[in-house]
């Protein structure tokens, strides 16, 4: 008997080792929403049994564990930054986090610095250390999917936003602007004619800018950096723009009760929700307490972990503040510090255990930025919405849930206390409406044949199996987008119409000329 134990015991072991693969996560992007996607995903990577890499600039942050190693990225904190966000210019459209360019300059200068840095460097210089799999966040740029370049793996992009035409571009093709263009134009369809002129335009303005403006300063980093690695291997150094169309798959931090429904390629999988936690965190026995005792529900309000809810106005403050205590409801705010004059219902929470806040049930309503992992976390624990966007896809977010019925959609402005006051009349006069909504979105959320961390670890094992997945391909990267489109078709029918112009102009001449000739002679 002992020894069958031992025997099956080391079938056991022969087969987790022979599932185990060794994983380069990218996650080098300093803000903390990024950072709880990365630390997450490879918390269940380890979890699947596989040795994972992974670089990040939230070393201190990290577990220790025998098949993790950390690439220290730190320094690019020293670049950009969540206290670099001043909310006073973001309200007065002195700071647009909306632009194309602005984010791009950001987010290419990261990979630039990551790229760079003497710890990501060493990395890719070890040739004793082979990696199966890399899987790289996409964020405004393409540069991480020249790492194989180096490493001779496949890549998996991961989306940390809804699906849009610059990272679906790199698996499939654009997106049709006439119903949607993604966090571009934060509008749902059906669109007027005027609304799919500008989305059109959008679109065209971003690809071009992608492919023109931003493609240049991209392989110039590539160049730099990681083909002089390549030469040192002894091996041609591949085109860039070959390796921006290589991906073997794209994970995107979505679910379709979330978003959009829209036509997406083969290789695109959902793995929304996968950083919640399961089980939730029980409460701090305070917090839990407040809730406990809500006889009226509770109302969650924060804004995220980019935007400090102390940096707002002092008179918005103070207004939002008097709003909240003309409510019967219990209300947790997350402030990053003490707030004075709080009403008797108001409780400042300086740091909130968020999904464990959601999942209780005397939650009742929940007052967000509109970030992607908040919106999900609301879907999950099927908690109505008044969403309050700041930039980049948070106005798309909050368009969304709106359009779906579960939110109501409110402009960070000098006067938020006012419409605020507005909207939560709204909701609250209406509750049972908006959270039999949620709920059926939830439902439809969990309804899953995989839990996104297992959907998560099946793919990635997927690719490394089918050694880069090249079935999943698209079969659009293969047509150029003059042909995708039919220009050369109506480039044809533009000639022949100019051809049969001129035939029939000259036809008219020739029968003209010969009336002309005829009555001379009369």
């Amino acid at each position: 008997m002992a020894k069958l134990k031992c025997l099956l015991f080391g079938l056991l072991l022969s087969l987790c080792l022979c599932d185990a693969v060794k994983i380069l996560a990218v996650f080098p992007v300093p803000s903390p929403s990024h950072g709880i996607l990365g630390d997450n995903m490879v918390k269940h990577l380890l979890d699947g049994g596989h040795e994972v890499t992974y670089i990040t600039p939230y070393v201190s942050k990290q577990p220790s564990h025998p098949k993790l190693r950390i690439v220290d990225v730190t320094d690019n904190t020293n670049f950009f930054s969540d206290k670099m966000l001043d909310v006073k210019q973001i309200m007065s459209g002195a700071m647009n986090l909306q632009d194309n360019e602005v984010l791009f300059e950001i987010m290419v200068n990261i990979a630039r610095l990551t790229f760079e840095n003497p710890n990501v460097q060493k990395l890719l210089k070890d040739r004793t250390y082979k990696f199966d799999v890399i899987i790289g966040e996409y964020m405004f740029t393409d540069l991480y999917s020249s790492l194989p370049a180096v490493l001779q793996c496949p890549f998996i992009w991961f989306s940390t936003i809804e699906p849009h035409s610059m990272i679906l571009s790199l698996v499939d093709g654009p997106v049709n602007p006439a119903y949607y263009t993604g966090y571009l134009l934060p509008e749902i369809a059906p669109y007027s004619f005027s609304t799919r002129v500008r989305e059109l335009w959008t679109l065209v303005k971003a690809l071009y800018q992608n492919n023109a403006q931003f493609y240049a300063k991209e392989e110039e980093i590539y160049m730099k950096t990681l083909a002089p690695i390549v030469r040192e291997q002894g091996r041609p150094v591949p085109n860039y723009n070959d390796l921006k169309y290589n991906a073997s798959l794209l994970l995107g931090n979505t679910q379709v009760a979330i978003g959009s429904s829209i036509p997406l390629p083969q290789c695109y999988k959902h793995i929304g929700g996968y950083h919640i936690a399961d089980p939730v965190k029980p409460l701090p026995e305070d917090l839990k307490k407040i809730m406990d005792n809500a006889k009226n529900g509770v109302i969650y309000f924060s804004m995220g972990s980019n935007l400090k809810s102390k940096d707002l106005p002092e008179d918005l403050k103070q207004g939002l503040l008097k709003v909240f205590g003309g409510l019967k409801q219990t209300v947790l705010w997350k402030f990053e510090e003490k707030l004075p004059g709080t009403p008797k219902n108001v409780h400042i929470v300086q740091w909130a255990p968020q999904q464990s806040i959601l999942a209780h049930p005397n939650l009742v309503l929940f007052v967000t930025h509109g970030g992607l992992l908040s919106l999900t976390e609301a879907i999950h624990f099927a908690a109505p919405l008044i969403v309050i966007p700041v930039f980049a896809d948070q106005f798309l977010n909050a368009k969304q849930a709106q359009h779906k019925g579960y939110a109501i959609k409110v402009d960070l402005s000098y006067h938020l206390h006012e419409d605020l006051k507005v909207a939560l009349d709204k909701v609250l006069g209406d509750l049972p409406k908006y959270t039999a909504r949620v709920q059926e979105l939830s439902v439809a959320y969990h309804d899953s044949p995989m839990k996104p961390k297992e959907a998560l670890n099946f793919w990635v094992n997927h690719v490394v199996k089918t050694k880069g997945s090249p079935h999943l391909k698209s079969v659009a990267l293969q047509v150029p987008l003059y042909q995708r489109v039919y220009l050369d078709l109506l480039a044809i029918i533009f000639v022949a119409l100019i051809v049969l112009l001129i035939v029939v102009k000259k036809i008219l001449c020739l029968v003209m000329g010969k009336k002309n000739t005829k009555v001379k002679t009369n």
